[in-house]
């Protein structure tokens, strides 16, 4: 299995920005863009998705999305 079933820890809550930027990441949008939509910078966007990584455990962006959509901390 590719171990996505793991039950979240109940304690792993993402703040409502770090949501916010992987929702954007998630429909395809580039740090940068992100930075731009949010008039926040690169470096703030790149932090805090590093912070979501650390959060679920996840390897990469891609893999931090996945959790996080099947564990229904973004909208499908």
């Amino acid at each position: 299995g590719l171990g996505l079933h793991k039950p979240l820890d109940s304690a792993i809550r993402l703040t409502p920005r770090e949501i916010e930027i992987l929702t954007w990441i998630a429909k395809g949008k580039s740090r940068w863009e992100v930075g731009i939509i949010l008039s926040i910078s690169e470096d703030t966007v790149k932090a805090h998705l590093e912070n979501v990584r650390e959060k679920l455990g996840a390897s990469n962006t891609t893999h931090a999305i996945a959790i996080a959509l099947l564990h229904g901390l973004l909208l499908p």
